[in-house]
């Protein structure tokens, strides 16, 4: 199994994943702490949302990645 995030912007465009350096995961634990350490990056570079995807079948989304401030 694969695990990845599919990154979007706020109104829901694609943003591609080698600009803001996703990866691929070998579980689900993994790929959800990954983005619990860099989220905030992520949305400092432009992503809105993202959906958790395992062998390209989503599994879960869109969570907003806009702080609750």
């Amino acid at each position: 199994m694969s695990w990845s995030w599919r990154f979007e912007t706020a109104t829901g465009a694609l943003v591609d994943p080698g600009e803001v350096g996703g990866a691929e995961f070998s579980a689900q634990g993994d790929a959800e702490s990954w983005l619990g350490e860099v989220w905030r990056d992520l949305a400092d570079r432009g992503v809105g949302q993202v959906y958790l995807l395992e062998d390209g079948r989503e599994v879960y989304g869109p969570m907003s990645l806009s702080s609750a401030e």
